[in-house]
């Protein structure tokens, strides 16, 4: 029990690594060298990793060992698609069941996204925990699940493309079209600007990953 306590705690110690930016999509994961960094022995290390890979996060490359997949354009098309479906549904949800207290945390988490402009990291976090509050705040278990099986997924997409401060203004907007459809109680107004939302992250995605 003891090991395996250890091998969830270096899981956990290399997904926070991962979102965070420590190790990126294309790195070789050294068994030694994590183990190293992260503090810990290479038993749980080696455990963290086959989860990983059964996760889809890591890939194992013939004599090259343990790798960060990358996904193909194609791929984070067809994982913003799936966004697109989950987060248009939450909002709509949202928008029927969020109550006043859980809009206000909603906005008050915008405004600091807002004033986040010279530290992406800040602002990529609170962007999180912004999305997440939203699907906190449909009352749908489901839902939440399926939000939390294509977390991993999103991890796999590298840097935060809220790098600069013109693209955390256009975040910090869209955020406010969304909530001001949440006061309303408007469900078809939520889930399109939501949706406008994930289709202009998804362009400014692609347009990063061609430069």
């Amino acid at each position: 029990m003891q090991e395996l306590s250890q091998g969830e705690a270096a899981y956990a110690k290399l997904l926070t690594a991962i979102r965070e930016g420590t190790y990126m999509p294309g790195d070789r994961l050294r068994e030694v060298e994590v183990a190293g960094r992260l503090s810990l022995s290479r038993t749980p290390v080696r455990e963290a990793l086959r989860k990983l890979e059964s996760d889809g996060i890591v890939e194992h490359r013939p004599r090259i060992g343990a790798v960060i997949r990358q996904l193909s354009q194609g791929e984070v098309v067809e994982l913003y698609e799936m966004r697109l479906v989950l987060e248009r549904t939450a909002a709509e949800m949202a928008a029927k069941h969020a109550s006043a207290a859980e809009i206000d945390a909603l906005e008050a988490l915008n405004e600091e996204i807002g004033a986040a402009t010279d530290d992406a990291a800040r602002a990529a976090a609170l962007n999180q925990k912004f999305h997440r509050g939203i699907y906190l705040s449909t009352r749908n278990r489901f839902l939440l699940e399926a939000a939390r099986a294509l977390n991993n997924a999103l991890l796999l997409l590298g840097p935060t493309t809220l790098a600069d401060e013109a693209r955390i203004t256009v975040v910090y907007d869209q955020h406010r079209g969304i909530l001001a459809a949440l006061q309303e109680g408007d469900p078809s107004r939520a889930g399109a600007a939501a949706a406008e939302h994930l289709q202009t992250s998804l362009r400014h995605r692609l347009k990063v990953m061609q430069a």
